[in-house]
């Protein structure tokens, strides 16, 4: 597919009630983005599942106008825009099908990082859930120097996380549910600037949204889906935390909670996902290497030339995937692939026993 646009890779954003999956659909159908703004509505209104109101909304041209301008912005301010269709889009957000088609990122983090874990919480954070973020991402820290910890910069657990992250020399990123004309809440701003050093901001809003409560709920895919871990410290029985340890499992991702009390209402949630087993129990950062494999984890030797020409054509195309993607679920490579699930197990366990790839929890795996 040819390079799209920055103008054009922002206005696909901007379709009213076009979601990051159906956008996707659009350019699968159309070839390529600016085929989208480029069709009449009478084709549009034509095309199965778009109907009048969205072809309507498709074939105003003024989205293009507004993504001009937000084209400006981003460039003045030196921030990176992706694309899904672009290479360094990161690789987790691939295995998410309904990860931001368009989104901005600033700051000196690689969103590739080999290890990101996010951690989440109430607002309404204890001084035991502070301290409980300090030592675990401490611990992490000392062990693992090139982590980086995602969070949603909010009040309670979001702040303490990313402060602790920056006390221990790690890189953090928050995930904004506004544009970047905005930092909310206001008094994190001085933290955020420090962030923009160490890790970075990254939002799929425009620069002039504002902070509403339903941007808050979308960002919570970004926060789930760009690590390889969710961490719940507190929670109540409901809450935004929860919602993204719900997102971050329906991407079979790991999902850690920190047990509290049974009468405490800042660890019902989090009690409530370790007993339905959404979440494994996190007391240390041991529970969370162990459960990751990452204190098992060495540095991965070169496959021998040799190897290749021991593959068949199934295998090489399976190979090349994953090497491809970074990171991939069976079920991508049956998609992808056109592999029957049955025949694709028994390969990925004969490549496995070679030492070709290498398979994670979640079932993902690796080259």
């Amino acid at each position: 597919m040819p390079e799209v646009s920055l103008k054009h890779k922002i206005a696909l954003s901007l379709i009213p009630r076009i979601g990051d999956i159906s956008a996707r659909k659009l350019v699968s159908y159309f070839g390529s983005v600016e085929a989208i703004f480029n069709e009449p509505y009478r084709n549009l209104v034509k095309i199965p599942g778009i109907g009048s109101g969205l072809a309507k909304y498709i074939s105003d041209r003024s989205y293009l106008e507004v993504a001009e301008k937000e084209e400006e912005y981003v460039v003045k301010h030196n921030i990176r825009t992706f694309f899904y269709l672009d290479n360094d889009y990161p690789f987790r957000f691939r295995q998410c099908d309904d990860s931001p088609v368009t989104f901005y990122f600033k700051g000196s983090c690689d969103l590739n990082s080999p290890k990101i874990l996010s951690v989440v919480g109430t607002r309404n954070a204890t001084s035991r859930g502070r301290e409980l973020c300090d030592r675990i991402i401490g611990a992490l820290a000392e062990r693992y120097p090139d982590l980086v910890l995602v969070s949603g910069l909010a009040y309670g657990i979001d702040i303490a996380a990313h402060k602790a992250a920056l006390n221990h020399n790690l890189q953090t990123i928050g995930v904004l549910g506004h544009g970047f004309l905005t930092i909310y809440p206001s008094v994190h701003r001085s933290t955020a600037e420090t962030m923009l050093r160490q890790g970075g901001l990254l939002t799929d809003f425009v620069s002039g949204t504002l902070p509403e409560k339903n941007n808050f709920i979308k960002r919570n895919r970004i926060i789930a889906g760009i690590s390889d871990a969710t961490l719940v410290v507190e929670s109540g029985i409901k809450g935004g935390a929860l919602i993204t340890a719900d997102i971050a499992n329906s991407y079979n991702r790991d999902v850690f909670a920190v047990p509290g009390r049974p009468d405490d209402q800042w660890s019902a949630g989090c009690n409530d996902l370790i007993k339905r087993n959404k979440a494994a129990l996190a007391e240390s950062a041991r529970d969370i290497e162990n459960l990751l494999r990452w204190e098992t984890e060495k540095p991965a030797k070169a496959v021998q030339p040799a190897l290749f020409s021991e593959m068949n054509e199934t295998e090489m195309r399976i190979f090349d995937l994953i090497r491809s993607e970074g990171e991939v679920t069976i079920d991508q490579i049956c998609r992808t692939l056109g592999i029957p699930v049955s025949k694709l197990s028994s390969q990925l366990l004969q490549m496995e026993f070679r030492g070709l790839v290498k398979c994670y929890p979640g079932n993902l795996y690796r080259s």
